[in-house]
């Protein structure tokens, strides 16, 4: 799921503790929830074409979808599950991509946001990963995904950088950039904390 940099579907308000997903990636604005939710941890996916766009999720705040936002693919680890396996089973569940080489860990970061009418927690881990299949718009799994959930579409980075749209995790463009140009980290980049 989204949230400002998450967005709905499996993310935040998925479904159990472990679902917000990243509610879009999901930090967007949204819902009156002030009250803190355990600690949800999120695998997301930096997914790059042959052309190195990258895929993002259209999320939108269910009660106000004049509220959206853009966010990476990924959500909550369910049950014993590890971040790898989250990763994987959200990128296809949200886009129907199967065939993908997973990558290395890039970032982590903690997020907090409102959305669907109470506030995510997030502990968050961003897997490179690169395919050569198109996208399919799955609508999303989860009836909250289905009320937050709108589209996706792949960016290239000078769109990215352009956009006057909210995109989660705030700094993706540069972060995008950083990354074609130098390539992965030599570990894991711990990204500043992100409160909406």
């Amino acid at each position: 799921m989204g949230e400002p940099g998450r967005g709905p579907g499996r993310e935040p308000g998925r479904e159990p503790v472990d679902e917000p997903g990243g509610g879009p990636g999901h930090e967007p604005g949204g819902g009156s929830g002030s009250e803190p939710g355990p600690l949800r941890r999120a695998a997301r996916v930096i997914l790059l074409d042959p052309a190195d766009r990258i895929l993002l999720l259209h999320g939108y705040e269910p009660d106000d979808p004049s509220l959206t936002w853009w966010f990476t693919p990924g959500g909550g680890l369910e049950g014993g599950e590890d971040w790898e396996s989250a990763a994987r089973r959200e990128l296809a569940e949200e886009t129907g991509i199967t065939e993908v080489e997973l990558g290395p860990l890039l970032w982590r970061r903690r997020c907090s946001f409102p959305f669907a009418g109470r506030r995510w927690d997030q502990d968050e881990r961003y897997y490179l990963a690169r395919t050569r299949q198109e996208p399919t718009w799955t609508g999303g799994g989860t009836e909250l995904e289905r009320r937050s959930l709108n589209g996706l579409r792949w960016w290239s980075c000078g769109e990215l950088l352009d956009t006057r749209e909210t995109v989660y995790p705030t700094r993706l463009a540069e972060l995008l950039r950083t990354l074609l140009d130098e390539g992965p980290p030599s570990a894991p980049v711990l990204l500043e904390t992100e409160h909406a």
